[in-house]
């Protein structure tokens, strides 16, 4: 594994516009050098014979076919609104008129 070091850190800085001192890289440097060295060690693990994991359950299709159905009428759809008007929804003004 490529050692990082601060000049490394304060490159990834500046190309996130990110404002960074030498204490800091330093810092930061030896703190992603542990993080690198621990994924390092998942390399060592042997997974001969498992299979991926995609998703951490059991999934295969959680949605609903796509059927052609037809609509709620006019009546159904405002039939639990709590206010209409005109045969639509009566909802409170969000904007003044004098703006």
């Amino acid at each position: 594994m490529e050692h990082i070091n601060k000049e490394q850190v304060k490159h990834v800085a500046h190309l996130s516009k990110i404002e960074i001192n030498d204490q800091d890289a330093g810092k930061f440097s030896e703190q992603l050098e542990k993080i690198m060295s621990f994924a390092d060690q998942l390399d060592e693990v042997d997974t001969e014979g498992v299979k991926p994991t995609y998703h951490v359950l059991d999934l295969v299709n959680v949605f609903r076919d796509d059927a052609v159905v037809d609509p709620l009428s006019q009546e159904d759809a405002l039939s639990n609104a709590h206010s209409t008007i005109d045969g639509q929804f009566k909802v409170p003004q969000v904007m003044n008129d004098s703006e």
